[in-house]
């Protein structure tokens, strides 16, 4: 009876996953298939699922439309750059935070996690006034620097730091190795889950942000992706099948970011090896 129970229980929750991840993948199929779609199928009624007459000529027209090299190499540039300011900015702070007991760091760290509860659109207007100062608009350096720091790359830097044992560190101490040599040599190395996860993430964010590059950029040659795609939005029509097509293309680098990358997502045993 007992085996059956289980049995039953098994077979009920592997079927309410199925149906939430059909939940989930069913806009996501949706949205690729009507870019195989031409115009005038994109709302025909009664609207269907997958096209009557698949066609591939709304990413060529994409393609030749807008400069993707441009866009890809403005973007890539912009969340490259980033991602890897953000990895070591978030790392540093969250040894500090983590490894020295000094009270007003505390004080610090609860202060980062509060800035968490405000709206983005909170701070843009002061950011835009210190960007605008400062000789950043309309750079790319503009819509790099206020996005290196992230209260959630200094959370999961520290919530993992807080798990080494001290006496790990007191040993480089003993041998010799400065906090700086600790850092670089120790802890930055066995966070490889975390910066991997952090990487990915950060690289994401940039590269679909699309408010923060349309404030501070003014020329288009120097637009991101996602503000360039909005340039075929036009006043008083849309081109649809064209913006499904480019929006196609514009997540495919993110799809190969995530399937090469992701076997280094929270590596459980990273810290296999690891005592107290």
């Amino acid at each position: 009876m007992s085996k059956l129970y289980d049995r039953t229980t098994k077979t009920l929750l592997t079927l309410a996953l199925a149906i939430v991840c059909v939940l989930y993948l069913f806009p996501i199929l949706w949205f690729l298939l009507s870019s195989l779609k031409p115009g005038n199928e994109l709302f025909s009624y009664p609207l269907t699922i997958f096209p009557k007459h698949a066609t591939f000529e709304n990413f060529s027209n994409a393609w030749n439309t807008l400069d993707f090299f441009k866009y890809f190499k403005n973007t890539f540039i912009s969340a490259t750059i980033t991602t890897v300011l953000t990895v070591l900015a978030s790392a540093t702070c969250g040894y500090a935070l983590a490894k020295y007991d000094r009270k007003w760091l505390r004080i610090f760290f609860v202060c980062i996690i509060a800035t968490t509860m405000l709206p983005t659109e909170v701070i843009m207007n002061p950011t835009f006034s210190v960007i605008k100062a400062t000789g950043l608009y309309n750079r790319l350096a503009g819509i790099i620097i206020p996005s290196i720091n992230t209260a959630t790359g200094i959370f999961m830097f520290r919530s993992f730091f807080v798990t080494v044992p001290d006496s790990l560190i007191e040993s480089a101490r003993i041998d010799g190795a400065s906090d700086g040599r600790i850092f670089a040599s120790i802890m930055f190395p066995i966070a490889r889950p975390i910066v991997m996860t952090l990487s990915i993430f950060s690289f994401q964010w940039r590269w679909n942000d699309y408010i923060w590059p349309l404030i501070v950029l003014n020329d288009p040659d120097k637009y991101t992706l996602q503000v360039a795609l909005r340039s075929i939005i036009g006043a008083q029509n849309v081109n649809w099948s064209l913006l499904l097509a480019s929006s196609v293309i514009s997540i495919l680098p993110l799809v190969l970011v995530f399937v090469v990358f992701q076997r280094y997502i929270m590596n459980s045993g990273s810290t296999s090896g690891m005592k107290d």
